[in-house]
């Protein structure tokens, strides 16, 4: 197959990914399907070899601006539902993912991510419906002698699933690079450099002890940024932190693909971050602000 062939098929499946996900999340937006549809067509074009390299970098513009055009309908959307919409007890669900399963690959195999959104994070979001019905029974028929126990079910499932949802979230295919504005700024601000950044993140996330999680979380009372390790779902972190960029290290998020060696799975998983993502939570979590201590 030659090197445009080949090209012509990485954005064949990109399209393919991005019409799956408009179609799970019900948008239907003339404009959006109007970019997509023209970009369908080059791709053709690319198939026959009419186009030459300037035009593929017109289409790598193209598919950066559909890109962003389905981010700001996402956000209007997330932002209506957040508006409009709260979760009653013990009806949380498994959220979609925002692409395909393989989708992530090299980095993360398919295999991987359906075991990990199907199995793993589906656990966690059973076991916070049950943990909430169990402790709603417990207001009900005043017997609190199992609270303990469902609070801790709570707290480890809980934090399970808002964590995994955040993770999905920050990653895209073809991502990685560095953030760019205003997220990039504070990077450089807090840690010095993007590179000390990365290499300080890339370490708290190799030394977990155990299984858990690296987190660059946003501290509303010191405004700034800081990296944090989290022990399973919840032990280690702090109180009052908003997490803007999580990476999962528990074994079955990478062990099928990168066995013992976690290092490399962390190493890789930068080519993978979504950084538009990431800059929006960070934009939404410096809108909270407390009194500095």
């Amino acid at each position: 197959m030659s090197d445009v062939r080949q090209y012509a098929k990485e954005v064949s499946d990109w399209i393919d990914e991005i019409m799956a996900y408009l179609e799970r999340i019900d948008i239907t937006d003339s404009t959006v399907l109007a970019n997509i549809e023209r970009l369908s067509q080059w791709t053709n074009d690319l198939v026959a070899e009419e186009i030459d390299y300037e035009n593929m970098v017109l289409i790598e513009e193209e598919m950066a601006r559909v890109y962003e055009e389905i981010e700001e309908i996402a956000r209007d959307l997330s932002t209506q539902q957040r508006q409009t919409q709260s979760v009653p007890i013990g009806k949380h669900t498994l959220p979609p993912l925002p692409y395909a399963y393989n989708a992530l690959e090299p980095t993360i195999s398919e295999e991987i991510m359906y075991l990990h959104h199907d199995k793993h994070h589906q656990t966690y979001v059973d076991g916070l419906n049950k943990a909430e019905l169990m402790m709603k029974n417990a207001r009900e028929t005043k017997d609190y002698s199992l609270l303990k126990h469902w609070e801790k079910e709570a707290a480890f499932h809980g934090s399970g699933h808002y964590l995994h949802t955040i993770f999905w979230e920050g990653m895209i295919p073809r991502g990685g690079g560095q953030p760019k504005g205003d997220l990039l700024k504070q990077i450089e601000k807090d840690f010095g450099s993007f590179a000390a950044f990365k290499n300080h993140f890339s370490e708290a996330a190799k030394q977990v002890e155990g299984v858990g999680w690296a987190i660059l979380v946003w501290v509303p009372r010191a405004r700034k940024l800081e990296i944090l390790q989290s022990e399973l779902h919840m032990i280690l972190t702090q109180w009052d932190t908003i997490p803007v960029l999580v990476l999962d290290v528990w074994e079955h998020a990478y062990y099928l693909q990168y066995k013992n060696n976690r290092a490399s799975y962390v190493d890789k998983w930068w080519d993978v971050v979504n950084w538009p993502q990431t800059a929006l939570r960070f934009t939404e979590a410096k809108k909270l602000t407390w009194k500095q201590q």
